[in-house]
């Protein structure tokens, strides 16, 4: 064991093994254990087969509302979003009192792992399938880590991404926002980065617009997950420690009709209190909403205190509720930051959405019927590892103990002294 492997560094009261074999740390967005295990029942993804029936397979929770930015960083700070502020991907900033996408690292609280390798001289690696998470997840890297978007990899520069030429090193072109290539993309990067660069540390982040359209076990979804599969195999070829999770999983949202199965709070609070008299947060919005309308089954509000106990009671009389939480309950019990949330929280059934207003929200280009997540039903998620797990720690797997399980519970680490959980 080098001298570098036995080092270790402490990141939000957690501390981590120095890499001893270059880990690649995957975060398949929208990918509920099913599937995985659906398609290596098809046959589609043998290594994954592998993987699931060798015993290093478990199933853990995501962070409630199940939406990409807050578990995405939930997962590269080792916390959850009362330590590192990022609740959503949408907030209203009371401060500024202006609803605003929460994507600028001015809104992290807390450093990020990959951050703290970076700067203890580890060759870092961040690929993201869309734009909005690369400023999030590359703050803190130092030069030259490298950090870019399959969205904008015709952008780089290596004073911006600390790499130039992606396209040429990747061999495809930039993908449509809209499409599985965008996720191939980021897989495609990733074996080429450990073949020309080694990274210690690569951080893959796909994108969910497959996971809407396509149920675990589908045509669709199994030809995904097909294509996924050759490339773990590649990087497990070259030796990589692999450690894949997930920021959600997903449901389908629809009525027996097939229409989306929405409850529209806005308009109901509005027939409630009066126009103007709350203001209703969606964390799922995005630049993104074609695939899902930006309507999940997680939405904040803001009331004024005399009216939100009648309010709240109304609300969880309504079919397709399944609970409505004050600030400080939804706070404690989803580890959320309590400034950046509103005065109740609403979580919807299964296969239900929230949205604010029908006026709002375009629905126009659905072309599937409507699957989302954001709720309690949509949380648990898969980790899964390409070496046996050793020493597990006893307590509810999150997705966000990914990085503590890869570098500290692994038998590729095993020699070294266990580190404190």
């Amino acid at each position: 064991m080098t001298r570098e492997a036995m080092k270790t560094i402490e990141v939000n009261g957690r501390r981590y093994r120095w890499m001893s074999q270059p880990l690649v740390v995957v975060c398949v967005d929208g990918c509920q254990y099913e599937y995985l295990s659906e398609a290596a029942k098809s046959g589609s993804a043998p290594f994954i087969g592998k993987l699931l029936a060798g015993g290093s397979a478990f199933r853990g929770d995501c962070v409630v509302p199940s939406f990409t930015n807050p578990n995405n960083l939930s997962i590269v700070t080792g916390a959850p979003p009362a330590v590192h502020g990022i609740c959503g991907n949408f907030f209203y900033d009371r401060d500024a009192d202006a609803e605003v996408m929460m994507n600028d690292p001015k809104y992290l609280r807390a450093g990020t792992v990959l951050a703290a390798f970076s700067q203890a001289g580890a060759k870092v690696a961040v690929v993201t399938a869309k734009d909005k998470l690369r400023k999030l997840l590359g703050h803190g890297l130092k030069m030259p880590a490298i950090c870019f978007s399959s969205e904008k990899a015709a952008e780089v520069t290596m004073a911006e991404n600390g790499i130039e030429n992606v396209l040429e090193l990747v061999g495809m072109p930039v993908p449509s926002v809209y499409s599985a290539e965008l996720s191939e993309f980021v897989f495609a990067a990733g074996v080429k980065l450990l073949e020309s660069r080694r990274p210690d540390l690569t951080y893959l982040s796909t994108t969910d617009y497959i996971q809407h359209k396509f149920a675990p076990g589908t045509e669709g979804a199994n030809r995904f997950y097909a294509m996924m599969d050759r490339y773990l195999a590649k990087m497990d070829a070259m030796g990589a420690v692999i450690a894949l999770t997930a920021d959600h999983g997903m449901n389908a949202k629809t009525k027996a009709d097939g229409t989306p199965n929405v409850i529209y709070l806005q308009d109901v609070l509005d027939g409630w209190v009066g126009k103007e008299k709350s203001r209703v947060i969606l964390p799922i919005t995005d630049p993104y909403v074609v695939h899902h309308g930006a309507l999940g089954s997680f939405a904040t509000i803001y009331l004024d205190e005399p009216q939100r106990a009648a309010v709240a009671a109304k609300l969880r009389g309504i079919e397709g509720i399944e609970s409505v939480l004050t600030n400080a309950e939804a706070c404690e019990r989803f580890q959320l930051p309590n400034d950046r949330v509103g005065d109740l929280v609403v979580v919807s059934t299964k296969h239900v959405v929230l949205g604010t207003s029908v006026s709002r929200h375009d629905l126009s280009g659905l072309d599937a019927p409507l699957r989302s997540h954001g709720g309690v039903s949509e949380q648990e998620v898969p980790l899964l590892f390409n070496r046996q797990a050793v020493r597990m720690p006893a307590r509810r797997l999150r997705n966000f103990d990914i990085l503590d399980i890869a570098l500290n519970h692994l038998e590729a680490h095993a020699a070294t002294p266990a580190a404190a959980d």
